[in-house]
């Protein structure tokens, strides 16, 4: 039941139908009802929802990441949601229901700066992955001192650590702290960043290991 305050023009309280009207702050308004929800979906439907969730759950963890390192080719967007639209077209592996990340195709960092040459990563040393790369400084905008973005996500623990202000690009070398991820498997990435922040390279898979 409605109730229309200030006469016949003035302003409803309640439902009309499927107009709902309220006061907020002082201010009327009025709103359609809300439809209820639905319970049934078809197959397209049911796949895209189980590979968008499957995205979510890899990228929510480096969330503050990609706001930088996706930014580059993020047009009328965040970062975040051009990773999102990234990873489900070109990353996603597998049947429904069980899609999967593939690591191999995902990106964490997009951009047209050169990444470095032959990077590679391991553990060697206890909580630490150490990142490798050849100093390919003066290929294409490939400066000195651009930064390495080194990223380790851990599928067990649906966790990331990440760093966009890692060793320089002449460096051609950086041991990452990641000790929370001990005895887990994880996921590597290596990315470059300019030191104005302008040009990001395409990040680079450098494999799966174990955290000593």
């Amino acid at each position: 039941m409605a109730i229309i305050n200030k006469g016949i023009l003035g302003p409803i309280s309640g439902t009309v139908g499927t107009v709902i009207g309220g006061s907020w702050k002082g201010i009327s308004y009025v709103r359609s009802q809300s439809t209820s929800r639905r319970t049934s979906f078809t197959q397209p439907q049911l796949e895209q929802q189980a590979k968008f969730s499957t995205t979510m759950k890899f990228l929510q963890p480096m969330t503050g990441l990609l706001s930088t390192s996706f930014r580059e080719f993020a047009v009328e967007m965040t970062g975040f949601n051009n990773a999102m639209r990234y990873t489900l077209r070109n990353a996603i592996a597998g049947a429904y229901p069980a899609y999967t990340i593939d690591y191999s195709l995902a990106l964490v960092s997009r951009g047209d700066l050169p990444n470095a040459g032959n990077p590679s990563a391991a553990s060697t040393v206890a909580g630490t992955v150490s990142f490798q790369w050849t100093d390919n400084t003066g290929v294409g905008r490939a400066q000195a001192t651009d930064t390495s973005i080194l990223v380790v996500y851990c599928p067990a623990r649906n966790q990331c650590i990440y760093t966009t202000a890692g060793a320089v690009r002449s460096a051609g070398t950086d041991a990452f702290a990641v000790s929370s991820f001990s005895g887990e498997q994880v996921h590597t990435f290596i990315g470059f960043i300019s030191a104005d922040g302008k040009n990001i390279a395409n990040s680079i898979y450098t494999g799966a290991l174990t955290v000593l």
